[in-house]
């Protein structure tokens, strides 16, 4: 098997980097999709009852459905390809980044928005030295969460034509090739290890800091 593995980097090593250059981008294009979908909801989430039971409710609802189920409604109305595999994957990213958002900002003491507002803080001064850093590290667990599930579920995307790592996994089903299976399924626990890791370390620093 070591000879296998040895042979394949060997002779495809571009093939490999461009795979795992495919991944990474459809991961990072769909995160940054849904921070930019579900920062903003989460806040509007945590300042206003009815906007967090009707963002949440909707999000958990999406959850319920397989991501493999997303793709394949999705062809009949995008087709196939990278687009509907990243609606998929953003539909799969929001749900942490707006719950965690909204547990984040909820779980700041009122005493200190309290104290920062006798202090004579503006708004503004109040959200960004005390509100959002505060809120932070549960952010930045949601977002750890959705990019981990995110690395995970872009495997499938290969079943629609959008490449990454996922190709490898299937090419070695169908051709009962072992080595094609551990490489790219080691690939993928790799890179949602290195994320957890990177995050969790971040996370930490950011704590001892405070």
């Amino acid at each position: 098997m070591f000879q296998q593995l040895k042979d394949y980097f060997a002779q495809n090593l571009d093939t490999y980097l461009k795979t795992v250059w495919q991944h990474l981008e459809l991961s990072g294009s769909a995160l940054l999709i849904a921070l930019i979908i579900g920062l903003p909801l989460g806040y509007l989430g945590y300042k206003y009852k009815v906007a967090r039971l009707l963002t949440t409710g909707v999000t958990q609802a999406l959850r319920v459905i397989p991501s493999l189920g997303i793709l394949f409604f999705l062809i009949p109305f995008v087709g196939v390809g990278k687009f509907p595999a990243l609606i998929a994957l953003v539909i799969l990213a929001v749900p942490p980044i707006l719950i965690n958002t909204i547990l984040g900002f909820s779980e700041v003491s009122t005493a200190l928005l309290e104290t920062g507002l006798g202090l004579g803080m503006s708004e503004s001064q109040l959200f960004t030295k005390v509100t959002f850093p505060l809120a932070l590290p549960h952010i930045l667990n949601g977002i750890k969460l959705a990019l981990i599930e995110v690395i995970a579920s872009a495997t499938l995307a290969t079943y629609i034509g959008a490449g990454g790592l996922g190709s490898l996994i299937f090419t070695g089903l169908g051709l009962y090739r072992m080595d094609l299976l551990l490489i790219g399924g080691g690939s993928v626990a790799l890179l949602s290890f290195i994320s957890m890791l990177g995050f969790d370390l971040f996370i930490r620093r950011m704590k001892y800091e405070d």
